[in-house]
């Protein structure tokens, strides 16, 4: 982190300038047996492209409310950036029809036909798959960002003292979030190099700052478990070891 840094955007920005071939995400499924890992780069990437399609297609402007229907996964993380990178206001678990656009997985698609403005869906599918028949009323992430831009520029400036996340009937600014992050970090005894492993929702500010943002203020890097109670007996011993983490935390 820099000290000019005050949104999560900015933090994203800075640890790609310090590391871009370190280990940001990796997520795991143990529903599904799915593993994948993004490092600072690639999650950047996908960041950027995602940022791109809603400032471009969708039309979102900085003060926008967006609802994310979505779990604890990496393409959830991706759109938390992307969302600080536009202005856009993350709702997490909000109401769609509250929101001037929706994000939606597969089993949240009822609640988010709610919203009267645009909506996209994600399969999350692994390697970001797209649905074997797109849902009706609603736009294909995977369809539609592998074609948008690898580099993004706000046409407006962001400003970090704005409403930026809003998660478990609390609304944080960019600021916020940053200074949030960094006292969790602090608290847990995650500094650079740190590696967090976490199985917890992103329902709550916990889990948010466990699952991305405490790891990202810090410069670590997250292992994010999903379905962590069908790992396999001894499985999270072994994965612990083999993906060299540090912290845990339930």
């Amino acid at each position: 982190m820099n000290a000019t840094d005050r949104t999560p955007a900015d933090l994203l920005r800075s640890a790609l300038a310090a590391d871009p071939a370190r280990p940001l995400v990796t997520f795991y499924d143990d529903a599904t047996g799915e593993r994948v890992e993004l490092s600072v780069a690639t999650f950047a990437n996908w960041v950027a492209k995602t940022a791109n399609l809603l400032q471009d297609e969708l039309n979102a402007e900085p003060g926008d409310r967006l609802a994310l229907l979505l779990p604890a996964h990496w393409q959830t993380a991706v759109w938390l950036l992307a969302c600080s990178s536009v202005g856009v206001l993350a709702d997490v678990g909000g109401a769609a029809a509250d929101a001037d656009l929706v994000v939606s997985g597969p089993d949240s698609l009822d609640a988010a036909r709610a919203c009267s403005g645009e909506r996209v869906a994600l399969a999350l599918r692994p390697l970001g798959g797209r649905f074997p028949q797109p849902p009706d009323g609603f736009m294909d992430y995977a369809v539609e960002v592998p074609s948008q831009g690898d580099r993004f520029a706000p046409y407006a400036p962001v400003d970090a003292d704005a409403p930026a996340l809003a998660v478990d009937g609390v609304e944080l600014t960019g600021a916020e979030v940053v200074r949030r992050a960094l006292a969790d970090a602090a608290e847990l005894g995650l500094g650079p190099g740190g590696r967090l492993l976490t199985g917890r929702s992103y329902d709550t500010w916990e889990g948010l700052s466990a699952g991305l943002f405490a790891a990202l203020a810090a410069g670590g890097s997250v292992v994010l478990c999903r379905n962590l109670e069908q790992v396999a007996e001894g499985g999270l011993e072994k994965r612990i070891e083999s993906e060299r983490v540090t912290l845990t935390v339930d």
